[in-house]
C-alpha cells in the first residue's frame, strides 16, 4: 500500500512540475520570435572591434547565423533581418478569378485551391545584413560589415 502512495506522489510532483514549464513555454517562444523579427541591434554592432571579438562572443550576441561560408581564407557568418513587405491588393479580375458567379465542381475548386494557395501570406524581404568574417584561426573577428537596406 505504501507502494502504490509514493508512486502517485511522485507522479504528482512530476506534473507540478511540467505545469509551469509547459504554460511558460508561449512566453519564450514568443519572445524568440519578437527579437528575431526586430533586425539586428546596431548597439550590439557596435561592440564589434575587428582583431578583439571573440566567436563565442558574435554567437552570443546575434545566435546562430542564417549562412556560414567557408573559404582557404576563413569562415564568414552571415545574419539577415526581415521585414515584411507591404503589397497592394489586386482586383478579383487581376488575381485570376471572375467576377461571375460560377458553379463549382471538382475541377473548378481544384482550379480554385491552385490559384489560392500560389503566393500567399506576407512577402519577406531584407532589411538589413551583418557580414562577420573571422580569420584562419577561426576564433577571431578580423573584419565586419553592416548594411542597413531597409527603415
Amino acid at each position: 500500500m505504501n507502494m502504490f502512495r509514493s508512486s502517485n506522489l511522485r507522479l504528482m510532483y512530476r506534473k507540478l512540475f511540467l505545469l509551469p514549464v509547459i504554460l511558460a513555454m508561449p512566453f519564450f517562444l514568443g519572445a524568440w520570435s519578437i527579437s528575431m523579427n526586430r533586425g539586428i541591434n546596431t548597439n550590439y554592432v557596435d561592440r564589434i572591434e575587428d582583431g578583439k571579438t571573440k566567436k563565442s562572443e558574435i554567437l552570443t550576441l546575434f545566435g546562430d547565423p542564417q549562412e556560414i561560408k567557408r573559404t582557404p581564407e576563413g569562415v564568414t557568418f552571415v545574419y539577415k533581418a526581415f521585414t515584411t513587405k507591404e503589397s497592394s491588393r489586386k482586383s478579383p479580375k487581376e488575381a485570376g478569378m471572375s467576377s461571375s458567379a460560377s458553379v463549382d465542381t471538382p475541377y473548378s475548386l481544384e482550379e480554385t485551391l491552385k490559384k489560392k494557395t500560389k503566393g500567399e501570406g506576407p512577402v519577406q524581404e531584407v532589411s538589413s545584413t551583418l557580414t562577420v568574417f573571422f580569420g584562419r584561426d577561426g576564433d577571431t573577428v578580423q573584419s565586419h560589415e553592416f548594411k542597413k537596406i531597409k527603415e
